[in-house]
């Protein structure tokens, strides 16, 4: 291991913002499997912070604060044309379960569910706001 990485479950962590904090995590739990781990909200009712897990990975949430020094840095899809410059990759069990789920729950499916020529089977969709998700059965670590 590196000297520069922590000895720890999960050594690099996704940062998503949302305008609807709240109800992105619900629906990311509802759809794709994650569990809250833990949700620090502010008076006004926003998300400070949230830890969502799922298997040995997590992902860090939080409301969208432009005037803030790290809100400064980030977009959201919607203010760049739709595009998104990171997709984060969730590994599950069973891929057509959770793209019926997706579906279901409105995500837009940009990616249709397929088998991989490098294994797996996958598919990529766009949440309640936007963001770009994949989601297959492919486990690099495998």
């Amino acid at each position: 291991m590196s000297k520069s990485v922590t000895a720890t479950r999960s050594s690099i962590i996704p940062c998503l913002r949302y305008r609807d904090a709240l109800a992105a995590i619900d629906w990311l739990c509802a759809v794709f499997g994650f569990e809250k781990q833990a949700v620090y909200t502010n008076p006004d009712g926003s998300v400070a912070h949230a830890q969502l897990v799922l298997g040995g990975g997590m992902i860090m949430i939080g409301s969208v604060v432009a005037d803030s020094e790290w809100g400064k840095l980030i977009r959201q899809p919607d203010e760049i044309g739709g595009d998104e410059t990171q997709s984060p990759y969730l590994i599950v069990a069973d891929a057509d379960v959770v793209y019926e789920r997706a579906r279901a729950a409105g995500a837009e499916i940009v990616i249709d569910i397929k088998f991989e020529d490098y294994g797996g089977r996958g598919f990529s969709c766009r949440d309640l706001e936007g963001r770009l998700w994949s989601i297959g059965t492919y486990d690099p670590w495998q």
